[in-house]
């Protein structure tokens, strides 16, 4: 045969025979030599079983050495030798100065001995391969060796590592990723990754599947309520692993290290979550930060000597938490067709919560009479005159309503009556409507107050007074389209008769309606109040409305007492009830703040979500392998209208008390928009300072936010080694995961896997050890088999 024509045949069918010309004489010796035997074995006396088996034995050797004569041929391929790349991608996060259970050496200390290049399968991976060798923490970088190794990384940035990877040898034959890592990654994202468009990956699991001794801060967030005890609740869920019926001791602490509540629990179990709630009331204002720490009961003293610790790590037993108090004070304008005891009673209550400024504005006369034959400056309203000019308080001209202005007033606030601009009305957070009919503001304020909920996002409250809702013909108006209830088909109340106030579902699920701990407390303060007696008389509640309060009469009937909704971007309330005023007065009060504590947390509730000019965010970007921090800010005009060519500027103060000064650029895609980035290089917490600059330069206002950067918190969120992701990895790549027990074994098996760039390789069977050693064996089987039977 021509040897091109037997080679390209060799390499199309990987068993072949070489020599064709001894085919026929191998096939006729093979059958003389099995007619020869069964004629042997015919002729001796012994059972039939052992007869088949000697002969079978002594025919399958024959056969196969005259196979042999063919001179059997083998084709394979292997790598050629530094033509194919193999990336060697070592992790060197800080998750892997976990202990296991059982073993005396770090995670990272034993990665560290496999990766000294004298390892077997160190020199045996690159006698087929050009290695390529790297580390990733938060970071890739290549390395020429491991010499240097230390698990010492701020994060583990595994999805983007073998992105830069798959990116960097594209269009290259690379053969595999041999990933050495625990699959902790701190980059994964809710964002779908196509692993089959990546180069095989073969993860090397680092760690034991068993549950390391370990008790954790899993997560911790703050969240700012209207519950006048605790305006702020830290929640932190904590686990344990390895502490079984023992007790943790979970504790809440301030900026300078001072303890301030101390919780237990009692009995854990391991693998379960346990979810403590901090109620605190902060006793100043803007960025604070907590820290929840836990630890088990037995290891009392372990922050102060973590020498006696037990645990696997202790850097996942504390987090800190960022709470915003800086937002304030918030600027709330009362307005009353006349003067009243709950404007009386509400300045009382608010002077005691130095985040919000109340701004009166009180009807003490209606205009008058214009053929009233007197002085514009006389004093025939001596009542009002007072000789000490600095404390004189301001009324309107004769022939307007007498409005009387109270409170912390700006020079000219307010001096021209309610607000007749945007720019006027939008600078408050919340409007309180009292006893004042709709005439009284034109309908240019009338369309400013639905603007200033809908599009500004403020708060306003209705009160019930004599000449609100269908009283005060807010019909048809576009401060009756705002309110939470039809101001038509009103059914009358027959008489006046006395009712009480009732929680309704919805009520007891707004910790702002609740002034008790208890339900069954809340209910005896209830009963407890006297009756009232002024209620305005009301339609359905609108679509999307919620009553929290209801007005139960002496004969069961029930109303509507206090409805909220959201409009817009603000929310309205409308409280029925004319005669609050009735319970400050009731001898049940006096011991106690009840009626101040309603309405503190009804006026926080009126403005916790208003937004102000400037408002920032700040998000972490997960995508990035150094997730820097990116501050958004979005800036309005007066008017609330989104502002361009805006001066942002912000300041940053670092762990270590530096200060960086970063420009927040104007966003291309989005009006009004403003952003930076900034990577957090130093773990700690974090103030920023927004400073927002009209484009004529002067400042429209300085916002201040945090945040901190704890990337131990994420690296330790769990010890075990993440084996489903790894595995996902490697099934979808066309990979295999594979322990670090098995590396050698599993890299001896690469030349025979699908490699871009491989040679033929042909093999005579004729020279393997392996088919001489099977005749010899069956050769033997049929004369140990004769032998024992005593056959010829």
């Amino acid at each position: 045969m021509n040897e091109w024509v037997q080679d390209q045949w060799l390499l199309e069918w990987p068993n072949v025979w070489g020599a064709h010309d001894w085919i026929v004489p191998a096939c006729a010796i093979g059958a003389g030599l099995f007619l020869l035997i069964l004629w042997a074995y015919r002729s001796i006396q012994a059972p039939l079983i052992v007869k088949l088996a000697c002969a079978a034995a002594k025919t399958l050797a024959v056969m196969l050495l005259a196979a042999l004569l063919v001179e059997p041929m083998r084709s394979e391929t292997k790598p050629v030798p530094g033509a194919n790349l193999f990336v060697v991608l070592a992790d060197r996060s800080q998750s892997l100065q976990v202990t296991d259970p059982g073993e005396t050496e770090t995670r990272a200390e034993q990665l560290k001995k496999r990766l000294d290049r004298s390892e077997d399968w160190q020199i045996r991976l690159g006698q087929d391969f050009d290695v390529r060798r790297y580390e990733f923490a938060d970071q890739l970088l290549p390395v020429a060796d491991f010499e240097h190794y230390d698990a010492d990384g701020r994060g583990s940035a595994l999805q983007s590592a073998l992105a830069s990877i798959a990116d960097r040898f594209s269009g290259r034959p690379i053969a595999g990723v041999l990933l050495l890592t625990d699959g902790n990654a701190t980059d994964i994202t809710n964002d779908a990754v196509d692993w089959s468009k990546y180069p095989p990956v073969f993860p090397v699991q680092i760690g034991a599947n068993e549950p390391a001794k370990d008790v954790q801060v899993r997560r911790v967030a703050a969240s700012q309520t209207n519950f006048e005890a605790s305006p702020v609740t830290v929640t932190a869920d904590i686990a344990a692993a390895g502490f079984a019926n023992d007790s943790v001791i979970v504790e809440l602490l301030d900026e300078q290290g001072e303890i301030l509540e101390t919780q237990t629990l009692t009995n854990v179990s391991d693998g379960q979550s346990y979810t403590t709630r901090f109620q605190i009331k902060p006793d100043k204002r803007g960025v604070l930060f907590y820290q929840v720490r836990a630890y088990a009961q037995s290891q009392k003293g372990v922050f102060e000597h973590p020498s006696t610790s037990t645990e696997a790590t202790l850097l996942n037993n504390s987090r800190t938490v960022m709470v915003n108090r800086g937002h304030g004070p918030y600027k709330v304008l009362y307005v009353s067709g006349r003067p009243n005891w709950e404007f009386k009673f509400l300045n009382r209550s608010l002077a005691e919560d130095d985040e919000v400024e109340l701004h009166g504005l009180i009807r003490i006369a209606r205009k008058e009479p214009r053929f009233q034959f007197r002085e514009k400056d006389s004093n025939a309203n001596r009542i009002f005159t007072n000789t000490d000019d600095e404390a004189k308080e301001q009324v309107e001209q004769y022939d307007e309503p007498v409005l009387l202005r109270v409170g912390k007033l700006e020079p000219g606030e307010l001096s021209g009556g309610f607000p007749k601009s945007a720019d006027e009305l939008f600078s408050y957070h919340a409007i309180i409507l009292d006893d004042l009919e709709a005439d009284f503001f034109t309908q240019q304020q009338k369309s400013l107050i639905q603007e200033f909920v809908s599009l500004r996002g403020g708060g306003l409250l209705m009160l019930g007074g004599g000449e609100s809702f269908v009283e005060g013909d807010y019909l048809r108006t576009p401060v009756g389209e705002v309110l939470p209830v039809y101001l038509n088909g009103v059914s009358p109340r027959p008489g006046a008769m006395a009712f009480s106030l009732a929680l309704t579902r919805d009520g007891l699920l707004e910790p702002w309606v609740r002034v008790r701990t208890t339900q069954q407390q809340e209910q005896q303060r209830l009963d407890a109040m006297p009756g009232l007696r002024i209620l305005n008389e009301v339609g359905a509640l609108k679509p999307g409305a919620s009553e929290l309060l209801s007005i139960v009469s002496a004969s069961g009937e029930s109303r509507p007492g206090l409805v909220t909704q959201r409009f817009g971007k603000g929310r309205t309330a409308a409280f029925l009830v004319g005669d609050l005023w009735r319970w400050k007065l009731h001898p049940s009060s006096h011991d106690n703040e009840d009626f101040e504590r309603t309405w503190r947390q009804t006026i926080r509730w009126l403005i916790a979500d208003v937004p102000h000019r400037v408002r920032v965010q700040t998000i972490t970007t997960k995508k990035d392998p150094a997730q820097p921090l990116q501050v958004a800010v979005q800036v309005n005009d007066e008017s609330y209208q989104p502002l361009d060519n805006a001066g942002v500027a912000i300041e940053i103060s670092t762990p270590t008390d530096e200060v960086l000064k970063l420009k927040a650029e104007p966003k291309d895609a989005v009006s009004g928009q403003y952003g930076s980035s900034y990577v957090s290089r130093t773990d700690g917490t974090y103030r920023a300072t927004i400073i927002a600059n009209n484009p004529d330069g002067s400042e429209i206002d300085r916002v201040e936010t945090g945040w901190v950067s704890d990337p131990a918190a994420e690296e330790f969120a769990n010890l075990r080694p993440n084996v489903d992701f790894l595995q996902s990895i490697a099934r979808a790549s066309g990979g295999e995961l594979v322990t670090l027990d098995e590396l050698d074994s599993f890299v001896s098996t690469l030349p025979d896997r699908e490699i871009p760039i491989a040679e033929p390789m042909v093999r005579s069977v004729w020279h393997t050890w392996g088919v001489f050693l099977l005749a010899i064996s069956l050769l033997s089987i049929e004369w140990g088999l004769r032998r024992w039977k005593g056959l010829a």
